[in-house]
C-alpha cells in the first residue's frame, strides 16, 4: 500500500511540473544551460554575469568592446545530479520536508533536460552510501530515477553527510562535459568549495540550495530543544531576542558564504524553501537564464 502511496505521489509531481514548466523549452534546446555546443555560434556583447570562458578575444581586441561567443548546442546532453539526503534533509517546519523538496527538484531537472537523446544520472549520498545510477536517456528511466532518490532511506542517527565526497565521486571518473546539478542544504562546513570548482572547470553547474525557514531563524517561542539530524545530540535553549538575533546573523553569514562559493564556481544558484512555492521559484529562475543568455540583462 505505502509503494502505490509513493507511485501515485510521484505521478502527480510529475504532472504538476509539466503542467506549470512545459512552455519554458521554447525556441532553447536546454532549459537550464545553453549550451555546452561544440559549434561556434554568434558572438554578442559581454554582458556582466556572463561565463567569462567563453570570451572571444579576436572580437574584443577588434571592436575594443568585451564579446563572448555563443556556442550552438549539442543535440545530446548528459546530466548528472548530486544528490544530498543526508540527515539533515530529512525535517522540515513549513509545508514539506527538505527531502520533499529535493525529490521535486530532481523531477523539475529531468524534465528541463530531458528528451531529444540526452541522458540523466546520479551520484545519491546519505552519509552512510553512495548510489550510483548510471546516466541513460528515456522517460521511464527518468522516472525511475526519481523514484530511487524518493525511496532512498534515511543513513541512521549518528551518521553525517559528505557533500565534498558525493562531489568527488562525481568527478571521476571523468565524464564527457555536460551539465552538473548539486542539490543540497549546504549546511554544516564548506570543503566542498574546492571539488566544486573543479567540477565546474569540465561541466556547466547547477546547484540547487534547498531550505527550510528554522535553517535561518529560530522561533519566538521561549524554550526550545535544537537537534543535530546527524549526531543526533540534542540541546535545550531559552529562545531569547539575543539568541534569536545571534542565530539569525550566523545564518545569514553561512548563506553569503554558500553563495559567493557557488558564484566563484561559476555556477547558477537556485534556491529552493520549504515555505514558498518551488515551481514558481524554479520558473523565474529558468526565465531569468534565459533572459541573460539572449543579452537581455542580468538574471
Amino acid at each position: 500500500m505505502q509503494g502505490e502511496r509513493m507511485e501515485h505521489g510521484l505521478r502527480l509531481l510529475e504532472l504538476d511540473v509539466r503542467r506549470r514548466l512545459d512552455g519554458l523549452l521554447q525556441g532553447n534546446h536546454l532549459g537550464l544551460v545553453p549550451g555546452p555546443g561544440t559549434e561556434p555560434g554568434e558572438a554578442r556583447t559581454y554582458q556582466p554575469g556572463d561565463d567569462v570562458r567563453r570570451m572571444d578575444w579576436a572580437v574584443t581586441a577588434r571592436t575594443t568592446v568585451p564579446h563572448i561567443r555563443e556556442t550552438v548546442a549539442d543535440r545530446e546532453l548528459e546530466t548528472w545530479m548530486v544528490v544530498d539526503l543526508s540527515g539533515s534533509l530529512f525535517f522540515g517546519t513549513a509545508a514539506c520536508e527538505k527531502r520533499d523538496l529535493v525529490v521535486a527538484a530532481s523531477a523539475a531537472v529531468a524534465h528541463l533536460t530531458g528528451g531529444g537523446g540526452n541522458r540523466l544520472g546520479a551520484v545519491i549520498a546519505t552519509g552512510e552510501k553512495t548510489i550510483r545510477q548510471p546516466a541513460r536517456g528515456g522517460l521511464a528511466h527518468a522516472r525511475g530515477l526519481v523514484r530511487k532518490i524518493a525511496e532512498t532511506p534515511r543513513a541512521p542517527e549518528g551518521v553525517r553527510g559528505d557533500l565534498t565526497d558525493a562531489i568527488e565521486q562525481l568527478r571521476r571518473p571523468p565524464r564527457r562535459r555536460g551539465l552538473a546539478v548539486v542539490i543540497s542544504d549546504f549546511l554544516g562546513d564548506v570543503e566542498w568549495q574546492r571539488p566544486l570548482r573543479a567540477l565546474s572547470a569540465r561541466h556547466d553547474l547547477l546547484a540547487i540550495e534547498v531550505l527550510d525557514p528554522r535553517d535561518i531563524d529560530l522561533p519566538e517561542v521561549g524554550t526550545v530543544v535544537l537537534a543535530d539530524p546527524e549526531s543526533g545530540r540534542q540541546r535545550e535553549v531559552h529562545a531569547s531576542a539575543l539568541l534569536r538575533k545571534e542565530f539569525a546573523a550566523a545564518a545569514t553569514e553561512h548563506r553569503a558564504m554558500v553563495a559567493a562559493a557557488i558564484r566563484r564556481a561559476g555556477g547558477g544558484h537556485l534556491v529552493l524553501r520549504t515555505d514558498s512555492d518551488w515551481i514558481a521559484d524554479t520558473v523565474r529562475f529558468v526565465v531569468a537564464r534565459k533572459r541573460r543568455w539572449s543579452g537581455g540583462g542580468v538574471a
